[in-house]
């Protein structure tokens, strides 16, 4: 079996600083208070992700979920350990990431597929299917800057999903946007997975996670908590529900129509 993503006792460190101007900083260091901390993002994770795998990354906000996938993506890089990817990575790690928002949507649909790897041919073979998909209507020719979350989450989306990765890396795409949408993206997404290409998938939501991967690691103030079956994960994390909470949770994220 081919390996996907190798994780070696990866640490990823941030200054949290105190003060925001040097002024403030400087009365605080005479005063001998402490201008700043270190704290672990992300300390001493360890895991391995097989081809084909789809993963669901799950725990508390700032468990250290998004730093992770930062990482994954190449974004970040650890402090300490190995963090190792094999192919073409692709994905929504943060909405409205990488588009300029004096640019039209069309603009920033073009420089978006070339930041991720997408070459002048194949964005021409794909460019009427991402834009169908983002389904933006005129808004795609006003500035990004106007745009909602869930329009940036359109346009984004619609782009990442186009692209021919071999990993696919998805942070909370579905939280925003209307309904249809989400179900459109969840519908994409099982596509992917279907495929035998490797998806990591970042969810509050029990239902879909449980739908959607076969594996969930969940971190816990930025170490690694639990690497098991997601119904196993969704009980250690305690978000166990009786079934019509679970339906409408699945149904607020992925609709009824999946």
């Amino acid at each position: 079996m081919v390996t996907s993503i190798v994780a070696e006792n990866i640490t990823k460190e941030f200054t949290l600083r105190y003060h925001r101007t040097f002024k403030e900083v400087t009365v605080a260091k005479v005063r001998g208070h402490k201008t700043s901390d270190k704290f672990n993002a992300i300390e001493d994770v360890s895991f391995t992700i097989e081809e084909g795998e789809s993963i669901g990354l799950m725990g508390l906000n700032g468990s250290g979920k998004s730093t992770l996938l930062k990482m994954i993506n190449g974004v970040m890089r650890p402090d300490k350990g190995t963090l190792l990817t094999r192919g073409r990575i692709a994905g929504l790690i943060a909405t409205g990431a990488g588009f300029h928002p004096q640019l039209s949507g069309t603009e920033n649909l073009v420089l978006n597929a070339a930041i991720l790897g997408m070459s002048e041919r194949e964005l021409k073979r794909k460019y009427d299917d991402i834009v169908e998909f983002a389904d933006l209507g005129r808004t795609l020719e006003a500035p990004v800057g106007h745009y909602s979350s869930g329009q940036k989450a359109r346009l984004g989306f619609a782009v990442a999903i186009h692209v021919d990765s071999d990993i696919f890396l998805a942070d909370e795409v579905l939280a925003v946007g209307d309904k249809p949408f989400r179900a459109k993206c969840m519908k994409r997404m099982m596509e992917i997975r279907d495929s035998g290409r490797t998806l990591v998938y970042v969810s509050h939501s029990p239902a879909s996670v449980e739908r959607m991967c076969s594996r969930v690691l969940v971190l816990e103030k930025g170490r690694l908590g639990f690497d098991g079956a997601p119904k196993d994960a969704i009980h250690y994390l305690k978000y166990d529900a009786p079934d019509d909470a679970q339906n409408d949770l699945s149904d607020a994220e992925i609709g009824n129509d999946i």
